[in-house]
């Protein structure tokens, strides 16, 4: 997938937090794209939550983020909860997006 869209970051954190939030939409694309290791997404997902501790603003963060790339964070999450070791989601075009 060409990627011509922007991550949904927070222009008020530091050069290191937007970088560690980019490691998990990265972590995120891999799931959809080729898959990715489970602690690698729950590591990713831990350190944003470090960042952004507010669920709200993490339900808007990941809505922007599907809104742009068609993926969707709370559905790795989810899967990563399983007992799975590598995450791999269906691809967003073969299902409906309804946002």
């Amino acid at each position: 997938m060409t990627k011509n869209y922007e991550y949904p970051l927070d222009y008020t954190w530091t050069r290191q937090e937007m970088i560690d939030v980019i490691a998990l939409w990265n972590a995120v694309e891999k799931a959809y794209e080729t898959g990715v290791k489970k602690d690698e997404f729950l590591n990713a997902y831990k350190r944003f939550k470090e960042i952004v501790p507010s669920k709200s603003e993490e339900k808007h963060l990941a809505h922007l983020f599907e809104k742009c790339s068609g993926y969707v964070l709370y559905a790795v999450w989810k899967q990563a909860n399983s007992e799975q070791k590598i995450i791999k989601m269906e691809s967003c075009y073969d299902r409906k997006i309804t946002r």
